[in-house]
């Protein structure tokens, strides 16, 4: 059982001492390339933890798998790396610029030393205002202005609207923000906005801000920086020194990004698709490249018909990212030439289509030459090392149910678990999870959470009874598969519980395992107890079933917690006048105008509540007993 603050049920059992990680080194190290590139390392619930360069990467990354001398922050991530994937790079240099780019964005928490399928986000800049605003968008693009991606995550575009501020200090306020200054914010005293919206900067010199932001953008920084030399010249020749050095810091900047652009080439937006087709499965690389620069990549592993080649496989999915309906960001963002691995017949269809949809044209290429040539060897690269690995974490999973019906003695392999969890914060908004596994991973179409009601708060016995209860029922109902082995995060108290709601509905053939943390709770110290026959046992920590029921059993604490937050937070949010039956939205806002918060509220008579025009005796009465009640 585990709560908010992570605490679980104990059992006692003897601890094995041998500790190795759950990822499956030995398949990945044997394909592995021996090229530069970086490697980002992923837990079970696929968080980015550490990214590295190597020049050799079949070399660096062997050197974590060592089974002795590795230090204890090593050791530590190890423990926790459930998949690693790689992008290969033309040279060592490009690796390390690409790394120190991808922990800016995702913030790696083992990259301590180096800190500096949703829509993917651009960068907004608004047209219809007259010091228009420039901001971070996700999703459909229904506002007037232009957007400039997409960006492979939130932290590359909230990296570049950091760097937009001290550059050209275009506002990033929202519009009911700025409509109603009338004095420079905090954005302004820091030098980070030219406060427009107290006349601080003239329409004529904004809109230049505004132009040089959209240069930067497009990939422009040459020319950017040209113009702004040319400039500098020109105030220092009029001994303005001040402005002077301003363009001078503005060169400076635009030179030091210049410098750490990872593959430098020539102007264009541009996707590169590489497809890699082996075991029945496809991995689909797309490399995202604006302005000359490559802002990243991503893989894809759709599921595919065994008959189909990859040519087909490809230009099913390029109709599917760029044109189905849910398509978002994706479709909006797509760029005006699409380099592709492999030739298809439906190419110049598909490119029409495409171009008919956005107003210009659109190309669809495989002959390339130059830059988009290495490029597409990179994206081809990368397809194939991400293939690769993911093959070898598939058979892994196989692997370790296999090795969980050994463990258990099962006369068959299981082929569906669920595991349970609950969590709360000392009883607030107690939420359940049930996360579901087969012998391909993660089922997340079948997860499911329960806003636990009606129930003591902190009686995590009651609300397991609870959870329990809602899913099995409906499952007996029709409503989804019976599971081959239910997971109790907790020891014989919850499992208990468990089989006294399976007995209620008459479920007799469901095999019960409870997993709680020994007396070290650490992981690879889990005990197990088995329902049916109350037998204890603590499994190898380098045993692959170990692995499984520790994946499965992480995935439903996370399941539980992320569900319990957001609950938990969306209550507090909430203001305690809502619910109050006559009290409505705008009688809300004249008591909280009238009093300056609801705490104040609270603290007023009903005689005071009684004074606020629109509030009856009775009402303010009623808004009394319903604050003084909760």
């Amino acid at each position: 059982m585990t709560d908010n603050n992570g605490n679980h049920s104990d059992n006692t059992a003897k601890p094995q001492e041998k500790k190795r990680p759950a990822f499956d080194y030995s398949s990945f190290l044997k394909s592995l390339t021996t090229k530069p590139g970086i490697y980002q390392m992923y837990d079970a619930d696929g968080s980015i933890l550490y990214t590295g360069k190597a020049k050799n990467l079949k070399n660096r990354l062997s050197s974590y798998f060592r089974q002795q001398g590795l230090a204890i922050k090593t050791a530590a991530l190890v423990s926790k790396i459930a998949s690693i994937e790689v992008t290969i790079t033309n040279t060592e240099a490009e690796a390390l610029l690409l790394e120190h780019n991808l922990i800016k964005q995702q913030r790696p928490p083992y990259n301590i030393l180096l800190r500096d399928d949703k829509s993917f986000p651009s960068i907004y800049l608004s047209s219809q205002h007259e010091f228009p605003r420039i901001a971070i968008h996700r999703g459909a693009k229904k506002s007037k202005g232009r957007y400039f991606g997409p960006y492979p995550s939130a932290g590359a575009v909230k990296e570049s609207l950091n760097f937009l501020q001290k550059v050209f200090k275009v506002r990033q306020c929202e519009d009911s923000f700025y409509n109603n200054r009338s004095r420079p914010c905090l954005q302004h005293q820091i030098n980070r906005c030219s406060a427009p919206c107290v006349n601080k900067i003239s329409a004529e010199e904004y809109e230049e801000s505004v132009r040089h932001t959209v240069m930067f953008l497009e990939g422009k920084n040459k020319s950017l920086i040209n113009e702004l030399a040319n400039k500098m010249e020109a105030a220092s020749g009029a001994l303005a020194f001040e402005q002077a050095g301003e363009y001078r810091d503005k060169i400076q900047y635009l030179q030091q990004v210049q410098a750490s652009q990872y593959i430098e080439g020539e102007s264009g937006d541009i996707d590169i698709a590489a497809c890699d087709y082996r075991a029945g499965v496809v991995c689909i690389q797309v490399l995202f490249v604006r302005g000359g620069r490559v802002l990243g990549s991503k893989s894809y592993f759709p599921k595919v018909y065994l008959d189909e080649q990859q040519p087909q496989i490809l230009e099913a999915f390029l109709a599917q990212y760029y044109l189905a309906d849910g398509a978002g960001a994706r479709a909006d963002n797509m760029p005006r030439e699409i380099v592709v691995s492999h030739d298809f017949d439906g190419a110049a269809a598909l490119a029409e289509a495409l171009s008919s949809r956005l107003g210009r044209k659109t190309t669809i290429s495989t002959q390339v030459r130059s830059n988009r040539a290495k490029w597409l060897k990179l994206a081809i690269e990368t397809a194939q090392q991400n293939l690769t690995g993911h093959l070898a974490n598939k058979q892994t999973i196989y692997q370790r149910f296999e090795a969980l019906q050994d463990a258990l003695k099962l006369s068959e392999m299981p082929q569906r678990l669920e595991c349970f969890d609950i969590s709360h914060s000392s009883g607030e908004a107690t939420v359940a999870s049930c996360v579901v596994f087969d012998n391909n991973g993660p089922l997340k179409s079948d997860y499911r959470r329960f806003n636990i009601e009606d129930v003591a708060a902190g009686d995590d016995y009651g609300a397991m009874r609870q959870a329990l209860s809602r899913r099995y029922t409906r499952i007996k109902s029709g409503e989804g598969a019976m599971p081959d082995i239910l997971f109790i995060d907790g020891g014989k108290g919850q499992v208990n519980q468990a089989l006294s709601v399976l007995e209620e509905l008459q479920i007799n053939d469901l095999l019960v395992v409870g997993v709680a943390k020994g007396t070290t709770r650490k992981a690879g110290f889990e005990v197990l107890y088995r329902a049916d026959t109350g037998e204890e046992f603590v499994m190898p920590s380098d045993s692959s079933g170990l692995h499984l029921v520790q994946h499965i059993r992480d995935e439903s604490h996370r399941f539980a917690i992320t569900g319990h937050k957001q609950r938990r937070d969306k209550k507090r949010r909430e203001s305690p006048l809502e619910g109050i039956p006559g009290v409505g939205p705008k009688r809300r806002r004249e008591l909280l105008r009238h009093f300056g918060g609801w705490q104040e509220v609270k603290a007023a008579s009903a005689e005071d509540l009684a004074n606020i025009p629109g509030i009856s005796e009775k009402l303010a009465r009623d808004i009394v007993a319903a604050l003084h009640n909760r």
